[in-house]
């Protein structure tokens, strides 16, 4: 009964706006080592996470996978947190030469457990729908064209701090990743599945 174009919008908003700002914040830190120089990596990077948030958010969406959402609720902040952690004192710090492959895996991996977010507000716009390709579709795509306007902003404040007011590249990167960890660290503590 719903179009196309109402769920593209509605995958849109929900990543663009502060509704999706865990998956925004996981973006801030999955970019915070790279130069606007380095937007082919950004671009596969962002792609390996997308791939992993498709898969799942489809697999959840139809029932073919469940995991508890309390668990993926505080997963989410996790993988911010090492994401963060690794862009401090992993192969990601700035200055240091970055291993595609392993930054790419990680990203693919941790897409799987933000399609599973995805997937809960998705199925609570469903309701009863009979056929959800479309839907899914639309959806999709919309949480694409929003992670593709979050990372554009991302990469642009990181040139004008990088290249214009010459903010040094480890600076930032220890900024951006350390504030990341530190949201991260109060949204894991706000989400523990284990809490009464």
């Amino acid at each position: 009964m719903h179009s196309f174009p109402l769920y593209l919008q509605l995958g849109f908003e929900h990543i663009s706006n502060l509704a999706g700002f865990d998956h925004i914040l996981f973006l801030i830190a999955l970019c915070a080592v790279y130069r606007i120089e380095q937007w082919r990596s950004i671009v596969i990077l962002v792609t390996a996470f997308t791939i992993g948030h498709s898969v799942t958010l489809a697999l959840t969406s139809v029932g073919t996978l469940t995991i508890p959402s309390s668990y993926i609720e505080f997963l989410i902040p996790t993988t911010i947190l090492f994401t963060a952690i690794h862009n401090l004192f992993g192969d990601g710090r700035a200055g240091r030469s970055l291993k595609p492959g392993w930054n790419y895996l990680m990203a693919l991996i941790f897409g799987f457990i933000h399609g599973m977010g995805f997937s809960n507000y998705f199925r609570a716009l469903l309701m009863d729908e009979s056929s959800i390709l479309i839907p899914l579709l639309g959806f999709n795509l919309g949480i694409e064209l929003g992670q593709l306007l979050v990372v554009s902003v991302v990469v642009a404040v990181a040139f004008v701090f990088l290249n214009l007011i010459r903010v040094s590249h480890r600076d930032w990167n220890v900024f951006v990743s350390g504030a990341a960890a530190g949201i991260s660290m109060i949204l894991m503590y706000e989400t523990r599945p284990w809490q009464a």
